[in-house]
This record gives structure tokens, C-alpha cells and sequence, in this order.
């Protein structure tokens, strides 16, 4: 009865081992970088190659718009920032809710939520 529950534990960690080595050597996209003037485009991916966020660096630092989406394009966040530090009107969908939050020296000055059967009009630019 040992000898089994031994064999059993054994075939336990070598399925454990292989499905972490699979998940180890799992295809990833690396992100990519363009540079436009003094900015950098950068492009971040999902594993199936449609993209997950996009953005801009100014030396270094977050800046301008930012836009994440979900696996099926949809956007689901719009952010932006001056010099790393959060500014303006952010905005992040989910199924039920738009929230609207504002930034002010990179600290939340107030939040609005919409449901989405909400009649709300908004320059998205």
C-alpha cells in the first residue's frame, strides 16, 4: 500500500514538473517600441497577439494617452499622464459601469459612475 501511494506521489510531481516547465517555455510576445519625435509608442500584447495596452514615453516617464483593452478589443481603460504623474479624466469600462475619474497633481479629485443603460455623452478624442 506505501509502495503505491509512493508511485502515485511520483507521477503527481513529474505531471506538476512538466505542466510548470510547459507553462515556463509558454510563447510570450514581447512589447514593442517605436519612436515618433520625442516620443516613444509603446504597444503591449496579449498571448494571442491582439493588444493589451498602448501608450507613450517621454524620457522615460509615462506620458499622454494611455488605452488598455480586453482580448476581444474592446476598450476598457482610457488614462492619461503628464511626466509620469496622473492627470485629466480617466475612464474604465466594465460590463454594468463607466467610472469617470478625475486626477488632479496625480491624486483623485472625484470618481462619477455611470451605469451603462445611463444616457452620457463624452468627447472620447
Amino acid at each position: 500500500m506505501l509502495t503505491l501511494n509512493i508511485i502515485n506521489m511520483k507521477k503527481l510531481i513529474t505531471i506538476c514538473m512538466l505542466a510548470m516547465a510547459t507553462l515556463g517555455f509558454s510563447q510570450e510576445i514581447d512589447p514593442t517600441y517605436i519612436v515618433e519625435g520625442d516620443l516613444v509608442k509603446a504597444t503591449y500584447y496579449y498571448e494571442d497577439g491582439s493588444i493589451k495596452t498602448q501608450g507613450f514615453f517621454k524620457n522615460k516617464k509615462l506620458t499622454g494617452e494611455w488605452v488598455q483593452f480586453d482580448k476581444s478589443g474592446n476598450k476598457t481603460q482610457l488614462a492619461y499622464y503628464n511626466e509620469g504623474k496622473k492627470v485629466g479624466k480617466w475612464f474604465i469600462w466594465t460590463e454594468d459601469t463607466i467610472k469617470e475619474i478625475n486626477y488632479k497633481d496625480n491624486v483623485i479629485s472625484s470618481v462619477n459612475v455611470f451605469k451603462n443603460d445611463s444616457k452620457v455623452a463624452f468627447n472620447n478624442k
